[in-house]
């Protein structure tokens, strides 16, 4: 559900603490964070105060596999970056300030450590990341890109590097890797700024190589104090070498036959070395080995046994001896905070942080007992210290008598169609439960907080254990049977539930183990497997089990090992289990038999095989002349079926694809606004659940509600809802048939499916049969099970109600929080709520519940009142203070989504969910709830009015106050680059408000801030040539125009202040032009997010750019986007997404707008002289052909809009200019439809100015000029002849009746010219005086024999005295 929508997690973590068994630690930089990876791949981040306690922060998913090392990846303090490795090879580049996931990328090789490198090339700091594992060479990295750029290689003995150390040499510009390999050979290899900067793929060989008889080398580290020692751990001794010549210093034995894992230096003189079983031990060094000693090196060159031993000097041991599942990571660190701290820290298998504060002299009794440890803390310890409780997601309803711990949840799966929540639990009962009401009731606290067992719920018994897994096939496959719900139990059984009866239909009992996972099988299968699902027990057994016959149609059960993937392949009829010590088995599916069982490269071969999405691809398993023979031999039906249709497959797969890369720039979404997602960190922990809140979706589900609501004017919510409830089964949110002839303009718009919100005729059936089974069978009808739909509530209302009340800022305004609660309907959260963060990949990263605590002592003797006024506090305020990505995240979803429902009518939550359950009488300390709940008020418009304005207050309170009420110190402000990311994005409620949202930020930043911002991006800005698309633009350069909106986004909006950044102003007009015009490219598609945010800037700051682009070439780069924009946006269905293309026209043609109202003369004259080249091209007979499919014939009907905004908005600009508009105006309209309906008629508009005039029956236009020439257009012609009559601006001008005579006014010559028409027509090449007349005009009255009359009136446009000839000619 990523990608590039709105997707906010939050996460119910319940009570048992997931499980976290450490294999990697980091210590940050600023020692305020420290890192843990753990053996199931998960990271955790922790917080450490000055106190040097603990406090769990978040919780970082992504790696697949056990994380190996962790290093942090740059060096400078604003920027906390931290890269993460696992055994499979994935890397991963996190921002530990909020668990954002920066890059990723996955290599063949497993690394084991890795080393920040840092240095200096000019002015610019690089990163470098030096990896080693299991590979015979240290690997180079980009600390940015995560790109391997060269790599360290030994000439001599090559082997897998055990680990590694940089020496930093201060006096040369040379830098030393030293690393040791398995064997116990020292490398030594120079590295340079020069060679760090090449981004050449030659190997750099070492320098030297050294035997130093290190076996099982553990760790090498170097001493920052004297910059000569270096200290070898291996697993029964360490010694100390020095730097310079690697001759042996000192070397110490293991502590009663104990394994070393690792050690450092602690100061000059002292080591700390640390066991597997976690003890670590100080040793004081010998003189020998210290360069300020007389004796240095004095033992150089002895033998082992004669140098000079080291003393141990004190001990740090734990105090739970508890046994460990694995060693556990001890590392040591300096925290470089106000106080300099040495620290050491362990991690161990219980998921347990230890921190030990080593002081530089320890006292006598810490030397004998050891040291006591500082701080110590795990997971769990966390949890169980916050009140209330973490919540889990139907912690409500699993309570168990005598027991503070509710029932465990072990399987779940989500019904998006039913809005319904399926949850297994450890003792066997299966839970259907609406999604939206449990996290309410787990999250707000309301009305629900007084009952029992809320809300209506259904529980399915039939496994005598706990339940494994849940799997709803309607879901992955519309094939299936809707009601059918398949559950698998630790009772080696399978079970089909009937969802909508609560009824059990048929019971497998056909493995000998748990149901460790349930399957759908492809879609390509024979008609017989496709209603199969595939189940897989831990006894190494694969059945298929057919829910239509109610059988187990086959059981593969020949494993000798678990098994690992099952895979498909349709075409051949096969099933494919792959297992965990690599074989791999073929099944027939029909038959039943085991066709082939292989190891080795054939087995990887043939999963491989099973990827590739071709069903008809040449390889292992499907060469046709194999498949014949195969099919011939083992007379397997289904192969020779496949073997007729083999062509007609590729044929189907071609053109599929070829229809997919069309619909490649279709808008893809999710249209199910809530996503409730389980999962595990650990096989054996229960459930954790993350609800995954899609704004996009909910704003589209909103105003499709919206839409196809009956009478929206006149409609309480109540009414509302009693009318929706009939059609409501399911929480399925469309009534009538209007939604579906709704749906079907949705679907036209969007290509894609939404029939899962519309019930099926299937569903009505099974619904009159179960109220007549009701009717005829007691029994049943008191049987506890509830139906499904006994709670009818509106799902989308719902989530957007839960979504909104988690949001929303608490506590920071009175008067609105009162607004929230009594008239919108949202409830205040009753304990922290748990975001989360989702990033590149689909990485995630989850608060931790308490991540908002204070980092003190655990509040226990506090009173009670005091405590819970601290939880509150922190309750609503938490989410804006914790990192600047999420700020962002969360203010654009309230945003967007208050707009939405103050566009909406009566959206209020009050009144929705709660009335359907039972009425129980309320407590005396409730509150009186029937107030709000009560008949709406009888002026329904005033109450419409109040919610909107309630809606808008909230939407600006997040929008531009949220800084002044929290405090600067509190607020961490949204990032401005991902607010340019949306600033085109494709849902228009949150391009609104990523539009609002920014320029409110640049605004609070202030000048300063914005100048820092524009120097800060302005580097990005690709250099272009002047020619703007010259044929040598790299494709580098796209690349990095993609980084360039963030920086676009901003300057565009300081321009009013910023006048001496021509420059910067120069490179930025140039990249939108490049953005604008650039032919479509795989980099640069032609209907991208970043050329319609190149589109809109360039309409937005116009003013400034225009100096620096080819003004022509953007107006007709913006026509030619907008020309079919009538046909494209005409069928857009009520706020849902455009299309790319539509989106496109819809920017371009606001752009043009803004363009012409901002600079009306540069549109004017460009346009104009466009046009003229047109025509002039036209008269060519040559180029005839291809004439009308220009951009300027296309987007006709665009420049009229254009023009008609014109001289709405800008009637002295074109009154400048009208001959060159009337010029336009004659090229776009249709001659032969002016002939027809005249131009009043066709372009209204223009009829407006007194200098033009029109004459029906000889189809002649005149036009008044500025500079006193009368401009004559024929239409019949189309040809436009000018003639010269004034000295100033002609004012007005008028034909005749008969249209013999044209008269014209000055008013700055105050002359009166009549031109007689015919003689003028045939002559005016001539434009002979005889034929005019001139009148001054003294006194407007003396013309009786001339006018019928003269009308004195005020130029509308010009304001100047005018008058309004009304030419009746009176024969002398």
């Amino acid at each position: 559900m990523a990608g590039n929508s709105l997707v906010l997690p939050i996460v119910l973590w319940g009570r048992k603490a997931p499980t976290h068994c450490i294999s990697a630690v980091l210590l940050m930089d600023d020692g305020a964070t420290i890192v843990t990876g753990c053996h199931d791949g998960q990271i955790c981040l922790w917080d450490l105060s000055l106190e040097l306690e603990i406090n769990p922060r978040a919780l970082l998913f992504g790696h697949t596999a056990s994380i190996t090392c962790l290093s942090k990846a740059c060096a400078s303090s604003d920027r906390q970056y931290v890269v993460s490795a696992s055994e499979s090879g994935e890397m991963c580049l996190w921002d530990v300030s909020d668990g954002r996931c920066i890059e990723f990328t996955k290599l063949a090789c497993t690394h084991t450590g890795i080393e920040f490198y840092q240095f200096t090339v000019g002015n610019q700091r690089e990163g470098r990341l030096l990896c080693h594992g299991h590979y015979p060479e240290i690997l180079v990295v980009d600390a940015t890109s995560l790109e391997v750029l060269y790599s360290l290689v030994s000439k001599i003995s090559p082997d897998w590097i055990s680990s590694m150390s940089i020496i930093r040499s201060h006096r040369t510009q040379e830098d030393t890797v030293v690393a040791v390999s398995m064997t116990g050979i020292l490398k030594v290899w120079i590295v340079t700024s020069e060679i760090s900067d090449t981004q050449d793929t030659e190997p750099i060989f070492e320098e030297e190589s050294k035997p130093i008889y290190c076996q099982n080398c553990q760790s090498i580290s170097f001493c920052a104090f004297t910059q000569r020692s270096l200290l070898v751990v291996c697993s029964k001794y360490w010694r100390v070498f020095d730097a310079g010549d690697y001759s042996l210093l000192c070397s110490g034995p293991s502590e009663n036959g104990q394994t070393w894992t690792g050690g450092d230096f602690i100061s000059a003189d002292k080591v700390i070395i640390w066991t597997e079983n976690g003890q670590s031990y100080i040793y004081k060094l010998p003189a020998s080995c210290l360069p300020a000693s007389d004796s240095f090196r004095s033992d150089v060159g002895k033998a082992v046994e004669n140098l000079i031993p080291p003393v141990q000097y004190g001990l740090l041991d734990r105090e739970d001896k508890e046994l460990f599942i694995c060693p556990p990571v001890t590392r040591f660190f300096y925290g470089r905070r106000e106080c300099f701290h040495k620290l050491l820290i362990q991690g161990d298998s219980s998921g347990r942080l230890c921190i030990w504060n080593v002081p530089d002299t320890l006292e006598k009794q810490e030397a004998e007992e050891g040291l006591k440890m500082t701080t110590s803390i795990c997971l769990q310890e966390a949890f169980g210290k916050l009140t209330p409780c973490p919540a889990g997601i139907i912690d409500q309803l699993s309570l168990v008598p005598n027991s503070s711990d509710p029932l465990k949840v072990t399987a779940s799966v989500y019904i998006p169609s039913h809005g319904r929540l399926v949850c297994g639990r450890e003792d066997g009962s299966i839970i259907i439960v609406p999604a939206t009401q449990t996290a309410i009731v787990q999250l707000l606290q309301g009305e629900h907080m007084l009952r029992r067992g809320w809300p209506p719920h259904r529980t399915l018994r039939g496994h005598r254990n706990k339940i494994t897994c849940l799997l709803y096939p309607h879901q992955v496959s519309a094939r299936y049977d809707q009601r059918y719900l398949i559950s698998g139990g630790v009772d080696f059984s399978v079970i089909i539930w009937d969802i909508f009866s609560g009824e059990m239909k048929h019971i497998f009992c056909v493995h000998g183990g748990e149901i460790t996972q349930l399957l759908v099988p492809p879609e390509n299968c024979s008609t017989r497997v496709q209603h199969c699902i595939c189940s897989v027990a831990s006894d190494h057994s694969v059945g298929l089990l057919s829910l239509r016959e109610k059988k187990c149609i086959m059981l593969a059960s020949r494993h000798l090992f678990p098994i690992q993937v099952i895979k498909w392949r349709p075409s051949d009829d096969y099933l494919v289990v792959g297992c965990s010590d690599g074989s791999v088995y073929v099944w027939q599916m029909d038959t039943g038999a085991l066709d082939r069982c292989v190891m080795g490269i054939t087995a990887v071969e043939i999963l491989n095989a099973c990827d590739e999405a071709v069903p008809a691809a040449v390889d292992s398993l499907s060469h046709p002349a194999i498949n014949l023979k195969q099919a011939m031999t083992r007379r397997s039906l289904a192969a020779l079926k496949n073997m007729a249709h083999h062509k007609l497959q590729t044929l189907a797969t071609n053109l599929l694809a070829s229809e997919a890369s069309d619909k490649g720039n279709l808008p893809k979404y999710s249209h199910n606004s809530l996503m409730v997602q389980a999962i595990k960190t650990n096989l054996t922990d229960p459930d954790i659940h993350v609800l995954f809140f899609d704004v996009e979706a909910l704003i589209i589900q909103l105003l499709t509600e919206e839409a196809s609501r009956p009478n929206t004017a006149l409609i309480s919510p109540e009414s509302l809802h009693k009318a929706s409830g009939s059609a409501d089964k399911g929480g399925s949110f469309l009534t009538g048939k209007r939604a579906a002839v709704l749906f079907q303009q949705v679907k036209e718009t969007i290509k894609e499916n939404i029939k899962e919100h519309l019930l099926d005729d299937e569903d009505e059936d099974e619904e009159i049969l179960r109220q007549k089974r009701e009717e005829s069978d007691p029994e049943y009808r008191s049987s506890k099970s509830k139906p499904l739909t006994l709670l009818e509530y509106n799902l989308t209302m719902d989530t957007a109600k839960l979504f909104m009340s988690c949001l929303h800022a608490w506590g920071l305004n009175e008067v609105l929080d009162e607004v929230c609660l009594d008239r919108l309907g949202m409830l205040k959260p009753h304990c922290t709520v748990s975001f989360g963060l989702l990033s590149r990949g689909g990485h995630m990263s989850l608060m931790l519940p308490g991540h908002n605590q204070p980092i003190c002592k655990p509040s226990c003797g506090k009173p009670e009142g005091e405590r819970k006024l601290s939880t509150t506090d922190g309750v609503g305020k938490g989410t804006y203070g914790v990192s600047r990505a999420v700020t962002t995240q969360h203010l654009l979803s309230i945003i967007s989504l208050a707009n939405t429902l103050m566009s909406m009518t009566n959206a209020t939550f009050i009144g929705d969910h709660m009335k359907k359950g039972p009425v129980r009488p309320p407590r005396p300390s409730t509150p009186d709830f029937s107030k709000v709940k009560g008949s709406p008020p009888t002026s329904s418009n005033v109450v419409q009015g109040q919610i909107k304005q309630g809606w808008s207050q909230l939407a600006a309170m997040h929008c531009v106050m949220l800084p002044d009420l929290l405090g600067l110190d509190k607020f961490r402000p949204p990032l401005l680059e991902m607010l340019a990311r949306r600033w085109q994005d494709r849902c228009l409620e949150v391009r609104e408000a990523a539009q609002a949202l920014l320029l409110a930020e640049l605004r609070r930043i202030e000048q300063g801030g914005r100048k820092e911002t524009i120097d800060a991006w302005a580097p990005y800005l690709p250099q272009y040539m002047d020619s703007v698309i010259s044929p040598g633009v790299t494709a580098e350069s796209i690349q990095t125009a993609n980084a360039s909106p963030d920086a676009l986004g901003t300057e565009t909006k300081v321009q009013e202040e910023e006048h001496d950044l021509v420059d910067d102003d120069i490179t930025a007009g140039k990249a939108l032009t490049f953005l604008l015009l650039q032919p479509p490219s795989p980099k640069l598609p032609p209907h991208s997010t970043i050329r319609r945010t190149a589109i809109d800037l360039i309409g937005r700051g116009f003013t400034v750019w225009e100096p620096y682009m080819d003004v022509s070439a953007v107006l007709m780069g913006l026509l030619e986007l907008c020309a079919d924009a009538e046909k494209q946006l005409a069928n857009i269905t009520m706020g849902l997404p455009l299309s790319p293309a539509a989106d496109s026209a819809r920017s371009a043609r606001h752009a043009l707008s803004l363009i012409a109202t901002a600079r009306p003369p540069a549109f004017i004259t460009t346009i104009a002289k466009e046009v003229h080249r047109h025509t002039a091209l036209a008269a060519n007979t040559q180029s005839q052909q291809n004439i009308h499919t220009t951009t300027l014939a296309r987007a006709k009907g665009e420049i009229l809009r254009v023009i008609e905004i014109l001289i709405e908005k800008m009637p002295t600009d074109v009154v400048d200019l009208l001959v060159e508009v009337m010029d336009i105006i004659m090229y776009c309209l249709e001659g032969s439809l002016v002939k027809k309906k005249g131009l009043q008629e066709c372009f209204p508009a223009i009829c407006r100015f007194y200098m033009v005039s029109y004459y029906e029956r000889n189809h002649r236009i005149a036009v008044g000029a500025r500079h006193g020439s009368v401009a004559l257009y024929d239409i019949r012609t189309g040809k436009c002849q000018t003639i010269h009559g004034h000295k100033g601006p002609i004012t007005a001008v008028a034909f005749a009746p008969d249209g013999r005579y044209l008269a014209t006014y000055s008013n700055s010559d105050s002359h009166i010219s009549f031109w007689q028409m015919l003689i003028l027509w045939s002559l005016i090449s001539v434009a002979d005086q005889r034929f005019k007349l001139k009148v001054v005009l003294t006194n407007p009255g003396r013309f009786p024999l001339i006018f019928r009359h003269v009308q004195h009136v005020t130029d509308s446009v010009t304001n100047l005295p005018a008058f309004r000839l009304d030419l009746t000619m009176v024969e002398p």
